[in-house]
């Protein structure tokens, strides 16, 4: 499983970003997507995430400003981010989670797998 980010960069406070995600391996419409980042010295912090079966949270601090969003045929995950704040400031990690059973009969079980992409920066300036 691979996740590709993309479509981070520098603007101005107030303004907008669509950021990418582009998977391969796993359908995005049978896993969970989300979108995470990380400011400097800060600890990765969920920003928001789509359930398999379509079902959203957000992160209050982006709640009416962020929306994630996915596109089946494509196999892309999106999340268009309005109002952006100098606090929006972070490093934007796409995640995927899945659960697989794995075996056979009784001794079948489920198995959780759990993969990141490689970060995109997001600069918002003031």
């Amino acid at each position: 499983v691979q996740l590709q980010a993309s479509g981070g960069g520098l603007v101005q406070a107030g303004g907008s970003l669509s950021l990418s995600c582009a998977a391969s391996g796993r359908t995005v419409s049978t896993s969970d997507m989300g979108w995470y980042r990380q400011a400097p010295g800060k600890q990765r912090e969920l920003v928001a995430i789509m359930k398999s079966g379509g079902d959203t949270n957000y992160a209050e601090s982006v709640k009416g400003r962020f929306t994630i969003s996915r596109d089946n045929a494509k196999n892309i995950v999106y999340m268009q981010m309005n109002g952006l704040k100098p606090e929006d400031t972070a490093i934007y990690y796409c995640n995927i989670q899945f659960e697989v059973v794995e075996g056979e009969g009784w001794n079948s079980r489920p198995r959780k797998y759990n993969y990141w992409g490689q970060g995109t920066l997001v600069t918002v300036s003031s």
